[in-house]
């Protein structure tokens, strides 16, 4: 174990993240331009659905079916079982479900980082995880916007029937809106994930000789970038949670372990190799920082970003990076 996370640690893409979160603790003047860092986003979020669309297409769909499912239950039980933490422990509704959404959803980047790891160690996974990040990446976003409606038409109709005399109005069978259907499933991040994965199954491995130059052999160069820039990101997040007190500080850690042992077991049940068993662990225990934010800025903007941005980014992030994925792998191990 020991071994397994100094390697992790002592790896390229962890070590330029640390670079990043010492420049933003030393104030340094060093900071990427927006487009390079959108750009940036935009190349890993093709390059991970074009991987894993190329090999989705090599695979039988029965073959999938219950890795599929499992994507699908951990996308539904995440949030909930989130939502409950954060009550319990005594957050208000709004940021309550912002967390839900947050880590019930996954961390594109956080994957990528850990095939990267799975390769390094020489470690086989099942090429069609990649379908799983697509699989998980809304759901839960649905899941906690749904639970906020209905949480809070429950609150409505309880203080409604308190209050003699007040007679309710009408009220809207709308349960989610249409706009956050469509952040949800058109987001920039689930739009270009799932493009790209059915391109790649389009295509399959006939268009390898032109994909690999761009999406697989400067995949690991723009990974290390990308992560160099969460880094000064990371750092300027950490001052925002810290306001919030410890016990939101130990949630982004402890969540994380806990749905990421959910994960594994999840991908031992679906059959899933060891570094299946991995990967799930890594999607189940990570938090977006892409998706989710961008749909609770429309659907619920009076949660805060500072938390919700701040837990995924600021501590389950970096928390992942260099502890996490090799905790999970050794959990693997250990179920096997």
């Amino acid at each position: 174990m020991i071994d397994i996370v100094g390697n992790n640690l002592l790896s390229p893409v962890v070590l330029f993240f640390v670079m990043g979160l010492i420049a933003s603790f030393m104030k340094s003047d060093l900071k990427f331009p927006g487009g390079l860092s959108e750009a940036l986003t935009i190349y890993l979020l093709i390059a991970i659905g074009l991987k894993g669309g190329i090999e989705l297409s090599e695979h039988s769909y029965a073959d999938m079916v219950r890795p599929i499912m499992g994507a699908l239950l951990l996308g539904i039980i995440i949030p909930i079982v989130t939502l409950i933490i954060c009550r319990k422990s005594g957050l208000d509704l709004k940021n309550a479900i912002g967390l839900a959404a947050s880590y019930g959803s996954v961390s594109i980047v956080t994957y990528g980082a850990a095939v990267a790891f799975l390769n390094h160690v020489q470690m086989d996974y099942e090429s069609y995880m990649s379908a799983m990040v697509v699989i998980m990446e809304s759901p839960a976003i649905l899941v906690s916007l749904l639970l906020l409606k209905i949480m809070e038409q429950k609150r409505n109709s309880t203080l409604l029937s308190s209050n003699m005399g007040i007679v309710a109005g009408p009220s809207s069978n709308n349960w989610i809106d249409y706009s956050v259907i469509r952040e949800s499933l058109f987001g920039k991040s689930v739009l270009l994930l799932v493009g790209s994965l059915l391109v790649g199954v389009f295509v399959g491995h006939d268009a390898l000789p032109v994909i690999r130059p761009v999406f697989i052999d400067l995949y690991g160069g723009i990974l290390i970038l990308f992560l160099l820039n969460m880094g000064l990101i990371a750092g300027q997040r950490l001052s925002d949670i810290r306001q919030y007190g410890l016990t939101l500080i130990l949630m982004g850690i402890f969540m994380p372990v806990i749905f990421g042992a959910v994960g594994v077991l999840v991908g031992n049940a679906c059959g899933l190799s060891v570094g299946g068993m991995t990967l799930m662990g890594v999607l189940a225990g990570s938090a977006s920082y892409i998706a989710a934010p961008a749909a609770l800025r429309s659907s619920v903007p009076e949660a805060n970003p500072s938390i919700y941005l701040g837990m995924s980014l600021g501590i389950t992030f970096p928390f992942n990076l260099t502890l996490g994925i090799p905790i999970y792998l050794e959990m693997a191990k250990f179920i096997q």
